[in-house]
């Protein structure tokens, strides 16, 4: 193994939910890597990822999707095989968490968590699979939690979508693996992005959960680069069915 191991040049990868949060970080992460990198989006908002990804000398384009869609995703795939050729890796990065209490949670909104959590990840892993096997390469990321592993307030149906996740990808991994096809997933600590933003409005709260990692602080876009780019690259060729948490040691606390 050497350092060019680690490159992703001439990658294509696909990112669901690449316009901010976890998603975007690892947009960049992977554009900055080598790869060519599709972003995907239920909005029309993805100018400000492009622009940073052409600003760090890499490239990439936008596509509008909602996940939730089988056509649309199937849609989706077809455009960028079109056009790209193939997709060697894809990151199932989309979420939602709708911080609702048991006592209001209805089933449309337990609904809605799990098809965007749950069932989109299994069904585009699905769709692009089919490539990565004949090419005997991928790489699948999906994005966990630590709510995988433990509950936290008012996250019923998101609890239970990214206890799904975790399943998810060991059931991939034992699918697609012997075909080179590698699946993996990341369970971030407390990051900044949409969904955990009403935590960085309160210091206190924010200082207290810094205080339950092993490193007394919260989790920075630097920290994802590099398990971002390890697992996406020829670098790893024996990490499949994993999820890694990126967590600092709060779960291991």
């Amino acid at each position: 193994m050497n350092l060019s191991d680690f490159s992703l040049e001439n990658k294509v990868a696909l990112i669901t939910g690449g316009t901010s949060g976890v998603g975007k970080m690892m947009a960049l992460a992977l554009a900055r890597a080598g790869a060519f990198v599709w972003i995907a989006s239920s909005r029309n908002n993805a100018d400000e990822t492009l622009q940073e990804i052409k600003n760090q000398g890499s490239n990439g384009a936008f596509i509008q999707t909602d996940v939730t869609s089988t056509a649309e995703l199937e849609n989706m795939v077809f455009q960028i095989t079109k056009e790209s050729g193939r997709i060697d890796i894809l990151v199932n990065a989309a979420g939602i968490n709708l911080r609702t209490s048991a006592e209001e949670l209805t089933l449309e909104e337990w609904q809605k968590t799990i098809d965007i959590n749950l069932t989109a990840p299994f069904y585009l892993s699905k769709l692009v699979a089919e490539s990565m096997v004949k090419n005997n390469w991928g790489r699948i990321i999906n994005i966990a939690s630590l709510q995988s592993l433990r509950a936290f307030d008012n996250s019923i149906p998101y609890g239970a979508s990214k206890g799904g996740v975790m399943q998810l990808t060991r059931a991939l991994a034992q699918a697609y693996s012997k075909n080179g096809v590698l699946v993996n997933a990341i369970a971030p600590g407390f990051f900044r992005t949409n969904l955990t933003e009403s935590l960085f409005q309160d210091p206190e709260k924010l200082k207290n959960l810094a205080a339950k990692t092993m490193m007394d602080r919260n989790g920075e876009e630097k920290d994802m680069f590099g398990i971002s780019v390890f697992l996406c690259s020829d670098a790893n060729s024996y990490v499949t069915g994993q999820t890694i948490f990126l967590d600092g040691g709060f779960s291991a606390a």
